[in-house]
């Protein structure tokens, strides 16, 4: 049975996830962490719900087993979207946290009342992001934009071998196709003053973004929500793990079933880990 020392466990269908990490370590400096990218098989996005929902399973039946974790989160949009309520449903008493686009905060901070959302088709298509959407519509018009490709393009950035300037050329192209799909972005009136990032890999685009859209366009995302969520859950049942802050800042295990030098790379130039953190993991 999980304890106040037992790990967080995190997942994404690839390295997205990690800014979801980053924040939660920010929230939670005395927590540690295990962290799966299932780079094998991303983007989830571009995927059926049924896998989505297998995978998902899989995952945190790994995370339960080989790591005892007392909660799991969620960091990818599209799994949340598909397989959030049948997790919780097979794991009473695990608290489970997931992510979705962060519509309400964006329609509370805009001022014209026009907000962008950019997401994968996986999470646009969901039924959970439908309701969500008609939750917060009463006083604001969300301009939503499937982004096929982005994710993967995100994920390709940390590739060895992988064209740097090509990649952020493809990474350039495709945020400018969408941006340009959705309409002006501005503060006059009728323009969109507010970008939604639905998917964790977007935010490690977001100097292309906002160089696209404009500096006095706000961009939102959704790792800090998410990590006060977590926070919240784990005081509320005296999980939170007893110790000075900070003292296991560095406890962090990452893993992934895709090219391990990748999720390295990564997790070194965003999160400032040592390579040795990172190592492959077999998830059938």
């Amino acid at each position: 049975m999980p304890t106040p020392t037992s790990p967080i466990g995190v997942f994404d269908s690839g390295i997205g996830g990690l800014s979801v990490l980053q924040a939660l370590r920010e929230v939670l400096p005395g927590e540690r962490f295990v962290y799966l990218a299932d780079s094998g098989n991303a983007p989830y996005g571009e995927r059926g719900d049924a896998f989505v929902q297998a995978r998902s399973a899989r995952i945190t039946d790994w995370m339960r087993s080989q790591h005892d974790v007392k909660a799991l989160v969620i960091a990818c949009n599209t799994a949340t979207a598909a397989a959030i309520d049948g997790l919780r449903d097979g794991n009473p008493g695990l608290p489970i946290i997931g992510v979705e686009p962060a519509l309400k905060p964006a329609a509370q901070h805009s001022k014209t009342h026009k907000v962008g959302v950019i997401a994968t088709h996986g999470t646009v298509g969901s039924a959970r992001f439908a309701a969500l959407q008609a939750a917060h519509s009463a006083n604001t018009q969300f301009v939503v934009q499937a982004c096929a490709g982005l994710a993967r393009a995100i994920e390709d950035s940390t590739l060895p071998g992988i064209s740097a300037p090509k990649n952020a050329a493809q990474i350039r192209a495709l945020c400018t196709q969408y941006t340009n799909a959705m309409g002006a972005f501005g503060t006059e009136p009728d323009q969109i003053d507010t970008l939604v990032l639905g998917c964790t890999h977007y935010i490690f685009a977001a100097d292309t973004l906002r160089s696209l859209v404009g500096p006095g366009i706000a961009l939102i995302d959704t790792g800090t929500p998410v990590a006060r969520r977590t926070y919240s859950l784990l005081h509320a049942t005296g999980m939170l793990r007893k110790q000075s802050a900070g003292a296991a800042k560095e406890a962090c295990h990452l893993f992934t079933t895709g090219d391990v030098s990748a999720l390295r790379h990564a997790a070194s130039q965003w999160l400032g880990l040592p390579a040795t953190c990172a190592r492959s993991a077999a998830i059938d």
